[in-house]
């Protein structure tokens, strides 16, 4: 777990890809996809069937380049795309990569993740860090995009209401760029006060703690009431619970957008009557795709701020125990640091 690919670490020097470069990892978060492969060995259709490194929130420095790699050298800072396409389809012809079926993603079967002291990858999916952006907002960047791509898919702009399902890593990052694109009114729900403390701390004008005996309806209309009676421009589902996705579809105004981040199980029982007859647009997200500049340009300008999202570190040594942390639901972001002579942020 410690050293990914060490046969091709050992070749570095002869070497044929040429634009690949190997990266010294130093920040990977922990993701609540990683936690399902480790305990369920599966996601959807993405079947766990040989060991997989995980691990695909980081960011590290560029130790070694391929000889074609000209816009970075040994030494830069990057955050690190996990997405790479391997072939121009027509997903990648119209710039919706994310989309193509034979995409490389680190930690997803059969692609390895970056949780490790070294790794190779494809140098035009590292993106130099500026010296005002630490390692962790770069790991941070993978959370961040899901959140800005999320937020385009739905629409959100100055003046939009947006009621967000879920405040994990992901429920809160989309609290973030809601704001940072213009949203007047944002409402955040979840199960854990501490979490919609931390909501209400990051800008949240209202937040709905729920509990196992809420009903759909009930949350819908507890937003409503919230908004003096209007209802949210875009609901975005965070969590893939039946039950949120019920309620973002009660609470959405009609003609407005409910955006599909979470993933739960394949199947749901939602209100498709109403969806139709209020027609409410439903619209999946799939990772992203071309994020990681606005993200960068995001954190640099200060416009946005995830670095109190990270409340566990752990050195790589101890990756049980973080993940452990992470399953267990403790805290927010739980970050392993890789590199055991520079354990700062």
């Amino acid at each position: 777990m410690l050293i990914y690919r060490i046969s091709k670490i050992l070749i570095v020097d002869n070497y044929a890809v040429l634009s690949e470069v190997l990266l010294k990892m130093h920040s990977v978060g922990i993701c609540g996809s990683d936690i399902h492969f480790w305990q369920n060995g599966r996601i959807g259709d993405f079947i766990l069937r040989k060991p997989m490194v995980l691990g695909h929130e980081a960011s590290g420095t560029v130790f070694k380049v391929g000889a074609g790699v000209q816009h970075l050298k040994p030494g830069d800072r990057v955050a690190i795309e996990p997405g790479v396409p391997r072939e121009n389809d027509e997903h990648c012809r119209t710039g919706r990569y994310n989309l193509s079926p034979s995409i490389f993603f680190s930690a997803t079967p059969p692609d390895d993740g970056q949780l490790c002291q070294y790794n190779l990858h494809n140098a035009n999916f590292c993106y130099k860090l500026p010296e005002s952006v630490s390692f962790e907002e770069g790991a941070l960047i993978e959370p961040l995009s899901v959140a800005i791509h999320a937020c385009r898919r739905g629409g959100v702009t100055i003046g939009s209401k947006v009621f967000i399902l879920g405040a994990g890593t992901i429920g809160l990052v989309n609290l973030l760029v809601c704001k940072a694109m213009g949203a007047s009114q944002i409402m955040i729900c979840d199960l854990s006060l501490n979490r919609l403390k931390k909501a209400k701390q990051m800008g949240a004008n209202f937040t709905f703690a729920v509990d196992k005996n809420t009903s759909a309806k009930e949350l819908s209309q507890k937003v409503k009431e919230a908004l003096g009676g209007a209802m949210p421009d875009i609901s975005i589902e965070c969590t893939g619970a039946e039950l949120c996705i019920q309620a973002g579809i009660h609470a959405t105004k009609s003609g407005g957008v409910m955006v599909m981040v979470g993933l739960g199980k394949p199947f749901a029982n939602i209100p498709m009557l109403e969806v139709g007859i209020r027609e409410i647009d439903i619209r999946g997200v799939f990772r992203y795709c071309n994020t990681w500049p606005v993200a960068i340009d995001m954190l640099a300008s200060k416009r946005i701020d995830v670095k109190s999202l990270v409340t566990h570190r752990f050195p790589l040594e101890e990756a049980l125990k973080a993940f452990e942390t992470t399953k267990e639901g403790v805290g927010i972001k739980v970050m392993l640091k890789c590199d055991s002579s520079d354990q700062i942020p």
